[in-house]
């Protein structure tokens, strides 16, 4: 049996940014992402988000990637919530996210960052955010 703890910092918004996570369906979908992702064996230390994209510090499972275990908590959160007609319109994810590791002595500060996104983004857009995010941790976008 393997011994693996792998965490990850995601983030990924929703289709073309739209504000669908608004105050009173963001905890029931939070709640729903959680609840699920335990029953797939998945672990989730933290969620949160704003109107228009959600941060997970999730740990990596040693049998499933991460653009597998993504995939799993998007494209089952996004068929509840439009079976659950929580927002009016169809709710989509977008296609991109961003993941990195997070290494053990900076699990706290993700934490803390992801608990206080409605604070932080009252001070920075989430496109500034991204932009910020690739940035630091030296992605580049490849044009295809």
């Amino acid at each position: 049996m393997p011994f693996v703890k792998v965490m990850i910092h995601a983030v990924w918004g929703t289709k073309n940014r739209y504000p669908f996570l608004v105050k009173d369906i963001r905890p029931i979908v939070h709640a729903h992402i959680s609840e699920n992702a335990k029953l797939k064996g998945l672990y989730i230390d933290c969620l949160n988000g704003v109107e228009d994209h959600i941060h997970i510090l999730l740990g990596l499972n040693a049998d499933i990637s991460i653009s597998k275990t993504i995939q799993l908590i998007k494209g089952e959160s996004s068929f509840w919530i439009n079976k659950q007609s929580l927002v009016k319109t169809k709710f989509e994810w977008a296609d991109e996210y961003y993941a990195v590791s997070v290494s053990e002595s900076k699990l706290d500060d993700v934490r803390k960052y992801n608990n206080n996104q409605e604070e932080h983004h009252g001070k920075k857009t989430f496109q500034e955010e991204c932009d910020d995010f690739m940035k630091h941790y030296n992605f580049t976008k490849i044009q295809g």
